[in-house]
């Protein structure tokens, strides 16, 4: 360190040659022209494609359809291979993109089979974290953005003596989430024990819902409050 500190704030002529060789060498960059550039990127892009199409086809899929235990038609992931700690039940419908990785973990303790339930045309982003004791039932067209957490359990118990002793969580406290249609739950959201969430709400992101919301609400903030009401529109009536 003493050495660096001396060619770092020396005015001697070697230091000051060794500092404008390092920023050159940091620095040092080559001209793209367009015409040859743009091929070799094309041709980057189609290889990258291919090869992350071929892992996720016949490496990421098949990890993931062989822990769940029945899953629909058209059921996608990303490039990554999630995470599934426990044993548990996972029933995906059709249409159901799990992408990115996700974190999925099951506590036998409190069920002899915790499920994770997701319904037709949902779509679950990257790096959500389900916990699941009892069940955590998520709707059809549902929506989750990258980053959503949703437990059923919370891991520990309340009371500081018992928690010190590293006992699990009361019984009680492990309660099922249910998620309805078409609910869209934005990035960083956190559902909590026993939630319910109505069909066609909302969540916004970095909320923590501790508490149902009802349908077609917009909940956000944290603990998550009711920001708005929406109006579903009425079925079009098409003349015969």
């Amino acid at each position: 360190m003493s050495l660096y500190r001396s060619f770092a704030t020396s005015d001697h002529w070697l230091a000051v040659t060794v500092r404008r060789f390092r920023r050159a060498v940091l620095n040092f960059s080559v001209p793209a022209p367009r015409v040859i550039a743009r091929p070799v990127l094309l041709v980057f892009i189609g290889v990258r494609q291919l090869w992350y199409t071929l892992y996720r086809v016949f490496v990421c899929e098949p990890l993931f359809k062989a822990y769940c235990r029945s899953y629909g038609r058209n059921l996608h992931t990303g490039v990554f291979i999630h995470w599934v700690q426990g044993k548990g039940d996972i029933v995906l419908g059709d249409n159901v993109i799990v992408d990115g990785k996700c974190n999925f973990s099951f506590a036998v303790r409190y069920s002899p089979n915790p499920t994770l339930r997701v319904g037709n045309n949902s779509g679950i982003g990257h790096g959500c974290i389900f916990t699941i004791g009892k069940e955590i039932s998520i709707g059809n067209h549902c929506r989750l953005a990258p980053f959503v957490t949703i437990f059923d359990s919370p891991g520990h118990p309340l009371d500081p003596d018992l928690r010190r002793a590293g006992a699990p969580a009361n019984v009680e406290d492990v309660r099922p989430v249910k998620i309805g249609d078409n609910v869209w739950i934005g990035s960083g959201a956190v559902i909590f024990p026993g939630v319910t969430i109505g069909e066609n709400s909302v969540v916004g992101s970095g909320a923590y819902v501790m508490s149902d919301v009802p349908a077609n609400t917009v909940v956000a903030g944290n603990p998550a409050r009711k920001v708005m009401s929406l109006q579903p529109k009425a079925p079009a009536v098409v003349a015969v």
